[in-house]
């Protein structure tokens, strides 16, 4: 009877342990929250886990809900359990009759994933080319009446050869190259965004165009690609890796070198190295290198994990993440890994 008790003793201990490991949620957890216009999924996930990042891994799915991850002020989620199991639950908070019609809910009421202006501008408009794209392509020469500047709804002219049937273009600058810090590898060049432009005729060589964006002066030299008919998604769904990842932050948008919430960053690791959009990183500050006052010499201290990021764009060789949390200052050269 005694053996009986512990072994049952044991598996409870053992059964509290798995649901702790499978359930990490935060001590002061609400049992229901309200969300609220200005929320967004990760805010709320914060809320409830230590891990925001785990939320996709402990909805529970109601049936009458064909997709959990729309999710609009005023409904509810709650904490609930289930065989023992701890799982997040959504309430619509909207009276939803359950007739046999179509009932359309515009998708840009639901709250987003993550802060969607941290990054708008690089959905949209900024891009990574590979070296040598920008000298190859079509550069503007002058602008109406010989002016050296131009801006939104003046012409200007163009030398190079344009793509039979493109209409629409994007006006660039060079930028930095992004380097990687590890093998030196140029991994792309960044492409500044100058504005856009619309073709209105050709004459050999010489093309004209109106420019029908600006967001600086476009400048002689300046180069056009074809506008970049880019599908845009922005249903973030974090996850982990499904590869092992070791990168180094190589830039912080800005120009700056320190790192921190909400900010841009580009890591030198990308769609070949396993990166989708909605991975997760953990960031890993370098460990300082002291000196060991017993044996007499230096020695380097383990890195220490100080924030997260989430992929927002893919490349090739790189990607592009958002900083989600930071609890020590991060700078450049800072390593991520799996979370």
């Amino acid at each position: 009877m005694k053996k009986a008790l512990v072994a049952l003793m044991g598996f409870l201990l053992s059964a509290v342990i798995v649901i702790a490991a499978e359930a990490p949620f935060n001590e002061d957890v609400p049992d229901r929250y309200t969300v609220v216009k200005g929320d967004t999924l990760w805010d709320i996930s914060e809320r409830f886990l230590r891990d925001p990042w785990l939320w996709p891994e402990i909805w529970y799915v109601n049936p009458q809900i064909s997709n959990p991850h729309l999710i609009y002020p005023g409904d509810i989620i709650s904490l609930i359990y289930i065989g023992g199991r701890p799982r997040l639950t959504l309430e619509r908070g909207r009276d939803v009759k359950l007739t046999p019609e179509i009932r359309e809910i515009p998708h840009a009421e639901a709250i987003p994933a993550i802060p969607l202006e941290a990054v708008n501008n690089f959905l949209t408009r900024t891009r990574v080319v590979q070296p040598g794209e920008l000298e190859m392509a079509p550069h503007v020469v002058a602008g109406y009446d010989k002016r050296l500047l131009s801006g939104e709804s003046d012409d200007f002219y163009v030398r190079g050869e344009l793509d039979e049937g493109i209409e629409f273009f994007g006006i660039y600058r060079q930028g930095d190259p992004y380097v990687d810090p590890d093998t030196g590898e140029v991994l792309g060049i960044r492409a500044q965004d100058i504005g856009s432009a619309q073709l209105k005729a050709v004459e050999g060589d010489i093309s004209t165009h109106a420019s029908t964006r600006s967001v600086q002066e476009i400048r002689a030299g300046d180069r056009l690609l074809p506008h970049e008919e880019r599908k845009l998604d922005t249903s973030f769904f974090p996850r982990a890796p499904k590869s092992e990842i070791n990168g180094t932050i190589m830039a912080v948008e800005g120009g700056v070198s320190q790192v921190g919430h909400l900010d841009v960053v580009a890591v030198n690791r990308g769609e070949r190295d396993g990166l989708e959009i909605g991975s997760v990183l953990a960031i890993y500050k370098a460990g300082e290198k002291v000196r060991d006052r017993v044996v007499g010499d230096n020695i380097v201290l383990p890195a220490e994990r100080a924030g997260l990021l989430m992929v927002f764009r893919t490349y090739e060789k790189m990607s592009f993440g958002l900083v989600l949390n930071a609890n020590r200052p991060l700078a450049v050269k800072d390593m991520v890994r799996n979370p």
